[in-house]
Order: structure tokens, then C-alpha cells, then sequence
């Protein structure tokens, strides 16, 4: 099993930065590759970014290219999502979630954390 808790939401204005923290526990973090989803009111939950175990490889959704960055530190045991110029269409709860491979379904989800864009 692997517990994640996400934090680091919160409401922030237009244009502004935000960085989310997942902290894991359980089984060894570094074997897992690591998401972040996020869902907004009336929305399916999408894809943000996602990094490989080793913390390479980083990949995103179109929308936040440029603008995102997923990271991880391994020796603490936590993923990042650093979140600049934000909009309003950034406005959702932001889950991270863990996965053993790339063949793998994400099997362990954190609780969410809000995030409020305010124009």
C-alpha cells in the first residue's frame, strides 16, 4: 500500500503561482511513477503531468505546458507541482496518484487538494 496526502492548495489570483506537495508512505516511493489528475466542477477528471520514478521524463497535458512543472524528491518522499500563470480554468481539486509502470493502472490516489483560480 501506498498513502499519499496532498497540500499546497489554496485561492490564488489570475496569473499568479501555486506549488502542490504529495507526500507518500508505505511501500518505497521510488519505485513508483507519480501523476497529477485534477477534476473540476461538472468535469471527468484529466490527466495533468506525470514523471517517471526516477524523476525524468516529465510529461503534459497540452493546457499546461510551459506553464507546469511536476518534480519529485525521492529522499523526501514527495512529488511537486509547481503551478505558474495560472487561470481560472486551472480551478479544480488536484489529485496525485501513483503507479508500479507505464503498463500499470494508477492503483493509489491521494485525498485532493483545492485549488481556486480567481480572476
Amino acid at each position: 500500500q501506498v498513502q499519499l496526502v496532498e497540500s499546497g492548495g489554496g485561492l490564488v489570483q489570475a496569473g499568479g503561482s501555486l506549488r502542490l506537495s504529495c507526500a507518500a508512505s508505505g511501500r518505497t516511493f521510488s519505485n513508483y511513477l507519480m501523476g497529477w489528475f485534477r477534476q473540476a466542477p461538472g468535469k471527468e477528471r484529466e490527466f495533468v503531468a506525470r514523471i517517471s520514478s526516477s524523476g525524468g521524463n516529465p510529461i503534459y497535458t497540452d493546457s499546461v505546458k510551459g506553464r507546469f512543472t511536476i518534480s519529485r524528491d525521492n529522499a523526501k518522499n514527495t512529488v511537486y507541482l509547481q503551478m505558474n500563470s495560472v487561470t481560472p480554468e486551472d480551478t479544480a481539486v488536484y489529485y496525485c496518484a501513483a503507479r508500479r509502470s507505464l503498463s500499470d493502472p494508477y492503483d493509489y490516489w491521494g485525498q485532493g487538494t483545492q485549488v481556486t483560480v480567481s480572476s
